[in-house]
């Protein structure tokens, strides 16, 4: 079972959503504070309306107040006889006030407005009241005149106070809940439009391979991506270096090994028939194993070959069915002589975008070794096919199975480790993957070369 790796965060999806989460915080603190202080200018606002409009009667010459006040009767005929303003009784800020006038024993000279008459009281300033029946939250503002004769007192309804006071925070609060989501939007966007630079310099750096010449250009236009830039490219040089060293190295001393291995390999098969049983033994020893010191030589040039040089020719569509018949058709001569049975097997073509020679090379590799680590009889097919659109080829061999020669075990990672790693190489270069699978049931072993998604 294939774990997957773990979800990794996302640099821009932190930074939006932090941003946004302390504007939203700060945003809130703004709209507490702002309703707070619209709350209590508005009561501010509200006193100082009854404030005045004492003040102004006070200080308007009036003639004398009756000594009685009119009848509830009369009042409310002088009311409608007063001309109503519309205009007025759908203003936001208009409120319904009452006026009461005393002289200085408390009786009452004028009344005006829905106000019930409130007990008399002598000090000055405001009070919240509760009249009628049922009772009523009043605010009320009384004041005496200079004389102290008479006393004038201006009464509003609580509620009305308060519905100005709501009205003029949510006036004040409004703007801020509609500017809220377009300031998000505006952050939001403008956070991602900074990190396009750095996105396009994570998927540059994305796209260098190491064993390739690649560098990162220089088109990004901010100059704190240049000490980066600068530093991968010099990385990239020195991997590059070292790996050119590393298949030079590889190449000369396989070059170098060749020639005396191929000669110890031959002096042994000369000298087999005029040696004794023992020393032909020693001496098919000695071959068996100057052969598989070439062989590894063989190896040795073949990874060096998947260097630079091995990349000349650009990736170009290949038919893997194709590519499959020509390698098995290549080693049929070598498995006719070490008594293996070689076949190919697809139910469908298969296409994908690849290097000729080096996905040649590493088929080659596979059966190479199929054919030399197992037992004679032994059945070795080349399989090709699709699997969630993905292409693969894969070399399959029964020499695993059970009743085997057992002077043939079955191929150790030790054996296999250089041209298992030359396959993983080049499907690198290719971008799939290389990996032993579980394989059909007439089968024993299965290492399958997986190609990315065909285009």
């Amino acid at each position: 079972m294939t774990l997957l790796p773990p979800r990794q965060a996302s640099l821009t999806r932190r930074l939006v959503l932090g941003v946004l989460g302390a504007l939203l915080l700060v945003w809130a603190g703004f709209f507490v504070v702002g309703h707070r202080t619209a709350l209590h200018e508005a009561d501010e606002l509200a006193d100082g309306h009854l404030a005045g409009t004492a003040a102004l009667l006070l200080a308007l010459d009036l003639p004398p107040f009756a000594k009685n006040p009119p009848e509830p009767d009369r009042q409310a005929h002088l009311t409608k006889a007063r001309p109503a303003l519309d205009s007025l009784k759908t203003h936001d800020y208009q409120f319904s006030l009452s006026v009461l006038v005393r002289d200085a024993a408390g009786q009452l000279l004028m009344r005006s407005g829905d106000a019930p008459v409130p007990p008399f009281a002598e000090q000055d300033g405001f009070a919240d009241l509760l009249l009628g029946t049922p009772a009523l939250a009043w605010r009320s503002f009384s004041q005496w005149d200079g004389a102290h004769s008479r006393q004038v007192m201006v009464l509003v309804k609580i509620e009305e106070r308060e519905d100005l006071a709501q009205d003029v925070a949510g006036q004040l609060a409004g703007p801020v809940l509609w500017l809220l989501p377009v300031v998000a939007l505006a952050l939001g966007a403008a956070i991602v439009r900074g990190l396009r630079p750095l996105q396009a310099l994570s998927r540059d750096v994305e796209a260098l391979e190491g064993d390739r010449s690649a560098r990162l250009q220089a088109r990004h236009p901010y100059r704190e991506f240049n000490s980066v830039a600068r530093s991968i490219n010099r990385l990239l040089g020195q991997q590059q270096a070292a790996l050119e060293r590393e298949r030079q190295l590889a190449g000369e001393i396989a070059h170098e090994l060749r020639t005396p291995l191929a000669s110890i390999a031959l002096q042994a098969a000369s000298l087999q028939g005029a040696l004794p049983a023992a020393a032909q033994a020693a001496a098919l020893q000695i071959n068996a194993d100057a052969l598989r010191a070439g062989h590894v030589i063989s190896q040795l040039l073949a990874l060096a070959r998947t260097g630079p040089a091995g990349l000349q020719q650009a990736p170009v569509p290949l038919d893997l069915a194709e590519l499959a018949r020509q390698v098995v058709a290549g080693h049929a001569q070598a498995a006719w002589q070490s008594g293996h049975t070689l076949s190919v097997q697809g139910a469908e073509q298969a296409q994908a975008m690849g290097h000729p020679l080096l996905l040649e090379l590493a088929l080659r590799n596979l059966l190479d070794n199929a054919l030399q680590h197992t037992p004679r009889g032994t059945a070795v097919c080349v399989q090709w096919g699709s699997e969630a659109g993905r292409p693969w080829l894969q070399v399959c061999d029964d020499g695993g199975q059970p009743g085997r020669d057992a002077a043939f075990p079955p191929s150790s990672s030790e054996r296999l480790g250089l041209g298992h790693k030359i396959v993983g190489r080049v499907m690198d270069i290719h971008g799939g993957s290389f990996e032993q699978h579980a394989p059909a049931s007439s089968f024993g072993r299965s290492y399958r070369l997986c190609f990315p998604p065909a285009a």
